[in-house]
């Protein structure tokens, strides 16, 4: 085991000359690693965090400054490998305490390729994102010519107009139950509601989420075609989180166009972005965007605040959607940014945050029931029943 004295140096060099230093205690499968610089103010959940899909793409710093304190463990996975590039901290712990850590931090990102930093500024290195924005930055432990990595990090194309799901989806259909299972079809014998997920690089928690409210889930590729999904009969349909610009995932746009009012749907993060851009809106980049397990975000229809576990970096402009029957149901009360909308004249609902935490507090918990609400009436709508009410 090395000191941290004996680790290798890592630059930092971000796409506006900026240079952080600091020592790799994990090492990658190449000394350069490019990606978007991004924070995340979570407090606990590093691992949750690195097999977010919502990642993929990105170089992620925690603002805590001590990481790997409990380990790594079997229960807490929210894909079935890391998914961001990197992983900057300020001080890592190489001995966790917990009873259920299986192995260390650097163990972990070792045995996937994936370079972990650590003695940087995480302060300075927020701040200037905050106050500048979030960017393209370069990892290298195999040089230390600032002038050729500035070169290299401007040439890479970064993740606006590049469609990321692709990188992430599932490479065909599976049923969770208790985790994934090769069998993509549903239990006769299940008597829960049938959702079928849309897998834009979908987390874990949210499927534990649905199988806990009582459903069967099958989940598909984000490519497959709105006919097949319908073809499968389900009752409900959900759109997940993912990773990247929204405006480049074009056929999940149009999937969710063609499956609009034909079932229930709700959508979290990516899945919220794709229903906004399917009902003819627009999405916007934000300036650093909103990572963290502590974001404020204000219900419209009740009046509480529910603090929110969130990864996003694009948002649904509301005012694009002011042709559309829609209204916001939730705003982040730090920016004032669209958290939530729901469509008045057919059973469909999103928000931007994510209910299932993991990590994070679970005062959103109940969108989940809402979405069993809805599926439990709409299969007992008849044909001259009223539309279905608008939801608080």
């Amino acid at each position: 085991m090395k000191k941290p004295w004996q680790r290798p140096p890592a630059l930092i060099v971000l796409e506006d000359g900026t240079v952080f230093r600091g020592r790799a205690f994990a090492a990658a499968e190449q000394g350069r690693v490019l990606g978007e610089v991004v924070f995340n103010t979570a407090m606990t959940g590093y691992q949750e965090v690195l097999t977010d899909p919502s990642y993929k793409g990105q170089i992620v710093t925690m603002t805590y400054p001590l990481t790997g304190t409990y380990g790594i463990n079997d229960e807490d996975m929210e894909s079935a490998r890391i998914q961001v590039e990197a992983f900057l901290v300020k001080e890592y712990q190489d001995f966790p305490s917990n009873w259920r850590s299986r192995r260390t931090l650097a163990d972990f990102l070792e045995s996937q390729g994936v370079m972990g930093v650590e003695g940087i500024d995480t302060r300075r290195l927020t701040r200037h994102i905050r106050l500048v924005g979030a960017m393209r930055g370069i990892i290298a432990t195999d040089t230390d010519n600032v002038r050729e990595l500035v070169d290299q990090v401007r040439a890479f194309p970064g993740l606006v107009g590049v469609d990321m799901v692709e990188k992430v989806t599932c490479p065909a259909p599976y049923r969770w139950d208790n985790g994934p299972q090769p069998d993509a079809s549903w239990r006769p014998d299940h008597p829960g509601f049938r959702v079928a997920a849309l897998d834009f690089g979908v987390k874990y928690n949210i499927l534990r989420n649905l199988e806990r409210c009582g459903c069967q889930v099958l989940v598909f590729p984000a490519h497959t075609p709105a006919e097949t999904v319908l073809a499968a009969d389900p009752d409900g349909i959900f759109l997940s989180n993912g990773p990247g610009d929204p405006a480049a995932v074009t056929y999940g746009i149009e999937t969710v166009r063609r499956l609009l009012g034909r079932k229930p749907m709700f959508g979290i993060c990516l899945g919220h972005q794709l229903m906004g851009l399917a009902l003819e809106g627009r999405t916007f980049k934000l300036k650093f965007g909103h990572r963290g397990a502590n974001q404020p975000v204000k219900d419209l229809g009740t009046g509480r605040v529910e603090v929110t576990s969130q990864n996003h970096g694009f948002c649904v402009d509301l005012e694009s959607l002011r042709h559309v029957p829609v209204r916001p149901t939730h705003i982040n009360l730090n920016d004032n940014t669209l958290e939530g909308m729901e469509h008045l004249e057919i059973p469909a609902y999103s928000v931007q945050y994510h209910p299932e935490a993991a990590p994070g507090p679970h005062d959103a918990v109940y969108l989940f029931q809402r979405f069993i609400d809805l599926m439990r009436r709409d299969k007992t709508l008849g044909p001259d029943d009223p539309p279905h009410p608008h939801r608080p």
